[in-house]
């Protein structure tokens, strides 16, 4: 059988966790069965962009560079698909020179985040050249997805949720369930190995715990941590967090959270209700805003638990981090989080704004050592055992080969 040769959009500058599972299908996707191409973006005034930094480096993938044009986001609005074609000549040369690549290279599939200009002009590319497109959403689909996005959804010969909670906000919206797949996330172990013959280098994940941070913010080496590591924004539960800790501290007096991040898009307003939330239940010798920090591993490696209440998670990279870490996980029953934690084995779940259950299930982790460490242990081997970019890559390439079955 022939090899499949697959080219993957690459728009954005920026290396986010979609660039990244995408890097990780570059690098696992079988070669005995797959060619790995990405068009890059090569960013502006000569400087190489962080996603191109990223993926350089990946063995045996063919590099295209490309001029993808502006981002949408950085226009107020988006009038029209034009604006994601036009935005200057040279991106529309580049493109057209990406579509003569494609055709030199004979590419079957074309790979896309549901970013617009990697979505809308991937789709482009795929029906000049004969491809088949393939659209991977990395969040839950919504009305809010841009007009040309959603065009390009409902053209494509595949899209793929990193969930079965996304695959089925897919459908809802209007997308063809037999067009619909759900390929969940992984992580690569590789800079979690070898933690328990202290071979791990100075910025991997190590699960053991870090003393100067503890130093840092002036926490005694036996008072339980909780760390919650996500932007300040609403969904992402830090409301319900600090509500259920009051309820916590009536049993257990003695722990801190660490809320780790900063507010983005404008959410300065909700750090500071949070503040005046944590000030009002009297949780200020509990609650620690840590602001945004470069040291996460040592973050969750000082933490005892990983507790962040998100409602509707698309998946939850998060989590799967922690899970690699050892750490039990608190989180809602809802969205992507379901499928990641399994209730009772590698975490606790509860119902979105039972504040009392949630309560309780941090106070049961609380109060049982021996609990958080059979959780975190079990959380590590479901990573080790599903969450595998080897998993993840295989599942994506029956994808490709149904979709090319199917033409």
């Amino acid at each position: 059988m022939p090899k499949l040769n697959v080219l993957f959009m690459q728009s954005q500058e920026f290396f986010g966790a979609d660039s990244m599972i995408h890097s990780l299908l570059m690098r696992y996707l079988d070669r005995n069965a797959v060619n790995v191409f990405v068009a890059s973006n090569h960013g502006h005034e000569g400087a190489r962009p962080a996603s191109f930094e990223a993926i350089r480096d990946i063995p045996d993938v063919h590099h295209r560079s490309t001029q993808f044009g502006p981002s949408v986001f950085e226009k107020k609005s988006l009038q029209s698909a034009r604006e994601i074609i036009g935005g200057s000549t040279g991106a529309g040369l580049s493109l057209a020179g990406l579509v003569a690549y494609c055709r030199r290279n004979k590419i079957h599939v074309i790979h896309c985040t549901e970013k617009p200009r990697d979505a809308f002009l991937g789709l482009l590319v795929a029906r000049a050249t004969g491809a088949r497109c393939v659209i991977h959403v990395h969040v839950k689909a919504e009305n809010w997805i841009r007009r040309p996005v959603r065009w390009a959804m409902g053209h494509a010969n595949a899209l793929i949720g990193v969930s079965q909670f996304v695959a089925e906000s897919i459908v809802n919206l209007g997308y063809r369930r037999d067009a619909t797949y759900a390929v969940h996330n992984a992580l690569d172990l590789t800079r979690w190995n070898n933690q328990d013959d202290g071979k791990v280098d100075n910025v991997g994940w190590d699960y053991r715990g870090h003393g100067e941070l503890r130093s840092e913010f002036g926490l005694g080496q036996h008072v339980p941590v909780l760390a919650c590591v996500s932007r300040l924004i609403p969904w992402k539960g830090h409301r319900e967090l600090i509500k259920a800790l009051a309820i916590v501290k009536r049993e257990v007096s003695d722990f801190c959270l660490m809320l780790v991040g900063e507010p983005t898009y404008g959410g300065a307003a909700y750090e500071a209700e949070l503040r005046h939330l944590v000030a009002e239940l009297e949780l200020g010798n509990n609650v620690v805003f840590t602001g945004y920090r470069r040291d996460v591993p040592h973050i969750m490696a000082t933490s005892d638990i990983y507790a962040m209440p998100s409602f509707e998670e698309p998946f939850g990279m998060v989590y799967l981090e922690a899970m690699a870490m050892r750490k039990p996980v608190i989180a809602l029953d809802n969205g992507g989080a379901r499928e990641i934690i399994e209730d009772n084995k590698s975490g606790l779940l509860s119902a979105p704004q039972d504040i009392e259950h949630l309560a309780a299930n941090i106070v049961s982790l609380l109060k049982n050592p021996n609990l958080r460490d059979q959780m975190g242990r079990h959380g590590r081997h479901r990573v080790e055992d599903y969450f595998t970019p080897e998993r993840m890559a295989r599942d994506v390439q029956l994808v490709y080969e149904e979709i090319l079955e199917k033409a």
